[in-house]
């Protein structure tokens, strides 16, 4: 098990919490239903239509094609993604810096591979390996940075946009509905069907939005400010060794952005 609740595979975290709050809240409002009465009843595919494919159809307006395709692989991360702990982050950090001040930098080859899974931490640390000046490589790293931040914010905003657009969605559904009872009120088999699709997809709709989208969105924050706080913490390490800094310097700077319970003690 991981310290943050998912299950560990490959160097990945399946997290549970997403999957359990997800599943969770729709057997709680599946169970309702079917206390009350049919679940058949809450089935209607025009509904379904209306609410989750003019959902698509208007995100995909505000976005492009590229973008959509982009952030889909980036939503997936909400469920299976590399848990990153700040805490332990720093402990790397400064176990090689202790190594640089103590044998140089060139020592750091050699631990290259072990590090190989951070791939933040792995340019920048070869980078000042190869002898590229500080400045450059604090650039290089907070442009990097930067581009991850925008690329996770943007997906964060495809749901969020998503998440306003459903209830929307939902609202036209229920008036194709009324307009379509009131057409047709001389044939009173029509009037079941049509009020059917004008509850349905805002009831779609509403549930789309708030049950899905909008915790994927906020999930999906929290993912990216708990990977970008950790590349921080490589980014002011790999400065640091960069320009030869004494390590207990670095361990002091690095508490300074960590959140207190996470804060370390590598030299006491």
């Amino acid at each position: 098990m991981a310290g943050d609740g998912g299950i560990r595979f490959g160097g990945r975290t399946f997290d549970v919490a997403t999957v359990v709050g997800l599943a969770g809240a729709f057997f709680l409002i599946g169970t309702a239903i079917a206390l009350g009465g049919s679940m058949g009843s809450f089935l209607d595919v025009p509904s379904v239509l209306i609410v989750i494919g003019g959902t698509l159809a208007v995100t995909t307006i505000c976005f492009s094609l590229p973008e959509v395709a982009r952030s889909a692989k980036v939503i997936a991360k909400t469920v299976i993604h590399v848990t990153r702990d700040p805490a332990h982050a720093a402990i790397r950090t400064l176990m090689l810096a202790d190594v640089a001040r103590k044998q140089g930098v060139l020592a750091l080859q050699a631990r290259l591979q072990e590090i190989a899974d951070e791939p933040f931490l792995y340019q920048g640390v070869a980078m000042v390996v190869d002898g590229i000046l500080d400045n450059d490589v604090e650039g290089i790293l907070q442009r990097d940075l930067q581009a991850t931040q925008l690329r996770h914010h943007q997906a964060a905003g495809v749901l969020r946009k998503a998440g306003e657009v459903s209830p929307a969605m939902g609202l036209i559904g229920t008036l194709i509905g009324l307009v379509q009872m009131l057409g047709n009120l001389d044939d009173p088999s029509t009037i079941g069907p049509s009020m059917a699709v004008a509850l349905l997809t805002t009831f779609y709709g509403a549930i789309l939005a708030n049950l899905v989208l909008l915790p994927l969105a906020a999930k999906l924050e929290r993912n990216s400010a708990e990977e970008a706080l950790v590349n921080r913490v490589f980014l002011m390490g790999v400065v640091s060794i960069s320009r030869q800094e004494n390590p207990r310097r670095l361990e002091m700077m690095l508490n300074s952005i960590l959140p207190p319970t996470q804060r370390v003690q590598y030299y006491d």
